[in-house]
């Protein structure tokens, strides 16, 4: 990446791709196989697996599941979006359409991209998608600041 295209990004100075892994430890996206792919200027992708953690019992992709994918690269996002590091940003409210059936076996690819990046509260469009590249999942995340309990790494 170049000076010009690095002072182009939304995240704060530090953040890299290896960093965001890092918090999935030990934590719901780690356990159902949430992997991080990409970081880009200003949005952050993720796959997930529809397996027998993420599927309801027809065998097809659990809405939660989509729900859950679409909350953890959201709000590490917005995290890595904010350049406060007495503030971290929770969930607040989340949607999320589903538009099409995926089976078991397959995978899904989720975007979380800003709408708003404010000092209190932040809103991020998560759009997940099939190995077909269409469209499964739109979800909207709206994160609000709370005071940070510890400082982001």
């Amino acid at each position: 990446m170049t000076k010009d295209a690095a002072s182009e990004t939304i995240w704060r100075p530090g953040v890299t791709l290896e960093l965001l892994r890092a918090r999935l430890k030990n934590t719901l996206a780690e356990h159902i196989g949430i992997e991080l792919v990409e970081l880009g200027p200003d949005y952050l992708s993720g796959t997930m697996r529809v397996d027998h953690r993420t599927c309801q019992p027809m065998r097809l992709l659990h809405g939660g599941a989509s729900v859950v994918l679409a909350e953890t690269i959201g709000s590490l996002a917005a995290n890595a979006a904010n350049h406060d590091p007495a503030r971290h940003f929770v969930g607040q409210e989340i949607n999320a359409n589903h538009l099409r059936p995926v089976p078991e076996g397959r995978s899904v690819t989720g975007v979380a991209r800003p709408v708003h990046i404010g000092r209190s509260s932040q809103v991020w469009n998560i759009e997940i998608r099939n190995e077909k590249d269409q469209l499964v999942c739109v979800s909207r995340l709206t994160t609000a600041a709370v005071p940070a309990a510890r400082p982001e790494p």
